[in-house]
């Protein structure tokens, strides 16, 4: 066979870093053998950075005590894929859902509808991320509450509450929770942010 021949029978491997015109679909990029942890934005694949270990204790406590807290049909996990919609998934630090009609055996993605609550912990790498692109998509796609988790200067968490506005499509901020986080939605829940990290 000639080397012609063999160019044309040889398989391109797949460069992320170069969508096609339409951007990458979750569909396409779900099974690639990629090397970091990726989100989709917009059709482009978005590597996840490391985090501190402020970042990962925080969204290990939470995710603990929000499971601890939980009642029926809710489940709590972290870093849980959600689909927004075919050019954009997320992955927010903690997930609240409504697991009714969900098949866990066989789900992938969660599907946005069924989130109840997405928690970010702000990092350094996250922070526009975090305060306006994902809060906006979590917004329009109707999850109804938002906690945006920031690091004070005492190195305790602040907790931002935000309720969706049905009617203005928006989150709108109804507390920020400071020494100790107590709130009713999506389920009763109070935790001393002091014990969140140890301090």
């Amino acid at each position: 066979m000639s080397a012609v021949g063999e160019v044309a029978m040889t398989a391109e491997p797949i460069d992320w870093m170069h969508p096609p015109s339409q951007g990458w679909t979750y569909e396409q990029v779900k099974d690639l053998d990629l090397p970091f942890d990726w989100e989709l934005v917009d059709g482009a694949v978005v590597v996840r950075g490391t985090a501190k270990w402020w970042h990962d204790q925080v969204r290990d406590q939470l995710l603990i005590r929000l499971s601890g807290a939980r009642t029926t049909p809710y489940v709590v996990n972290a870093e849980r894929c959600v689909l927004l919609d075919e050019y954009n998934t997320s992955k927010p630090d903690v997930v609240v859902i409504d697991k009714t009609g969900l098949d866990f055996f066989e789900l992938e993605c969660t599907p946005p509808e069924s989130v109840v609550l997405a928690v970010e912990v702000v990092s350094p790498g996250s922070r526009v991320a975090d305060r306006f692109r994902k809060p906006g998509q979590y917004a329009e796609k109707k999850i109804p509450y938002y906690w945006r988790v920031e690091r004070g200067l005492d190195n305790l968490p602040i907790v931002h509450e935000f309720h969706q506005d049905e009617e203005k499509g928006v989150y709108l901020p109804v507390a920020q929770h400071e020494g100790v986080l107590r709130t009713s939605v999506p389920y009763p829940v109070e935790i001393d942010l002091a014990q969140v990290v140890e301090l």
